[in-house]
Formats: C-alpha cells, structure tokens, sequence
C-alpha cells in the first residue's frame, strides 16, 4: 500500500478530516448533503437522536437515527468547489486508514443525496415542484482535473449539449454523469425527472444580467430546446456534477432532489418555498427511513 502523505491527506488534531472534522465512526453510511448550514438542523430534527455534531465554516454534520436508520446530514456550502472537499474527505473518512494514512482493503460505499433548490428551465415545471436529476451536465470543468473522468462520463450527451449549444471552446469543457439508478428507483417516484446543469456561479454562468452583460445570452434559450433521447434539462443549480461525478469516481451511490425555487422561463417564483422544502424534506426522510 502507498502512504498518503501528510500534505495531501491533512488532519486535525484529533486525527478528523480537516474540513468536515469528522472520523470514520462520526458518519452514517447515508447521508444527505445541503448548501445551507441553516438546513442542517431543519432536517435533523425529525430524528429520533441525534448523537454527534460538529461545525467548521459553512460545513456542519449532524449524525442520528429516525426509525432506527442512522443518518448524517451535512452541508457543503454552495458550488462544486466545496463539494469536491466535501466528497473527497467524506471517501477519505470510510476508505482510507486515518492512522496508517493507506488506502483500505475493503471499499465502503456511502450513500448520499443532495437536497437542493434550484431554479426550473421549462415552462411546465411550476415553483414549489421537484426534480430529481437523471444526470447531472457540469459546466464548471472539475471532473477533468482527475484521471479516468471518461470511464464515468456519458461522452455523447455532453457532446450532444455542445453541438446544440455550439458551446463556446473558451467556457469549461463539459461533462454529463448519471445518477445512481439505485437511488433513484428508492427515491425519485412522483418527482419531475430530467437533466441537471450545473453552474459554476449564480449570475452570468445562469444567464443573469445584473449590471454585467453576459457572453452568451442564448444559451438558456437553446437549453429549454435541447433533448437527448427523451431527456430533457429540467433544472440549473450549482452542485450536482461533482455530487456524480466524484461519486462515480470514488465508488459512492449519488442522487439529487431539488425543490424549485423559481421558473427561469415562466419568470415566476415560489410563493413559499421554506414551507415546499420542508415537505419534500419530510417525503425524502420517510423513505429513506424504511
């Protein structure tokens, strides 16, 4: 076995992660991934117990049980950036010898699924509605700093995306990961089901002008176009292609849910979106919990 040295693989005092600051036995094997610190407690709530907590920055763990299934919720603050701390250091906790600094013989496999908002890029998908994404587009380049992207990547829907966009060869290269189909079979029932793009920013990479105009105003015009094999793009939000695609990577069951908050197209938004996110919160948990 390799020895992951210290400046690589770097701990806490109390030989934690050193962003999450969690160890192995801190983590449920299912875990549910937020952007907002503030959810965190608004899911854990519903827990029977919660037996461990601990926050660093925007990243806060609760660890309990609800009808004897132990569960984490964790949020990762917003953008892939953060979450490809928070995938790597959670893979980390379960699959290397934190002590040893050496990669375990006997993978473990978490299961993790993101609770999101995010904003509906069709007409029909109404504020206070669910998608659960079947792929997850990344337009923020991330996958590709790592080896092997392309043995979990879905190389003709990301081409299919560039070719009906004509995607501009200065912007990220793009990358499509599916979802975990165990998941989605135990989760996705009477959601809307469709294709995820993930932003790397929440103004010009999602076509919101403000003071700044953006390169290409066209672009969620030919989004709302664009079909593979039946497949539509339902949603844009900021996380889903590094939930999937280091999860792919690493050997982890992904799956995201987002409420929507507001329909880019209608120009519409959510009368109360906190109240649509506690249900959806509420119907995720209870199957979850069975």
């Amino acid at each position: 076995m390799t020895r992951i040295p210290e400046s690589e693989l770097i701990l806490n005092n109390d030989g934690s992660v050193y962003h999450l600051h969690v160890k192995p036995e801190n983590i449920a094997g299912t875990i549910i991934v937020v952007g907002d610190p503030g959810r965190v407690p608004e899911i854990s709530k519903y827990f029977d117990h919660i037996e461990f907590k601990v926050q660093n920055r925007e990243m806060l763990t609760h660890t309990g049980t609800l009808n004897h299934k132990r569960l984490s919720v964790i949020s990762t603050g917003m953008g892939t950036d953060n979450l490809d701390i928070v995938m790597n250091e959670l893979d980390a906790a379960v699959n290397i010898d934190l002590e040893t600094r050496e990669p375990k013989t006997t993978h473990t496999t978490l299961n993790i699924i993101r609770l999101g908002t995010s904003g509906a890029l069709q007409a029909d998908i109404r504020p206070g509605e669910a998608v659960v994404s079947t792929y997850g587009i990344g337009l923020d380049g991330l996958l590709y700093f790592y080896l092997n992207n392309e043995k979990v990547t879905e190389a003709a829907l990301a081409a299919a995306f560039v070719q009906h966009t004509g995607w501009n060869e200065n912007l990220p290269g793009i990358y499509a990961v599916e979802s975990s189909k165990q998941l989605l079979d135990k989760l996705g029932d009477g959601f809307h089901h469709g294709i995820t793009l993930t932003a790397p920013g929440f103004y010009g990479p999602q076509g919101r002008e403000l003071r700044l105009k953006t390169a290409f105003p066209e672009l969620n015009s030919l989004i709302e176009t664009f079909d593979y094999q039946g497949h539509r793009i339902a949603n844009f939000e900021m996380e889903t292609s590094a939930l999937y695609g280091l999860g792919r990577l690493l050997g982890h069951e992904t799956l995201t849910i987002c409420n929507i908050v507001a329909n880019r197209v209608a120009k519409t938004y959510a009368a109360d979106y906190k109240k649509d996110m506690e249900n959806l919160i509420k119907l995720v948990l209870d199957r979850l919990s069975k």
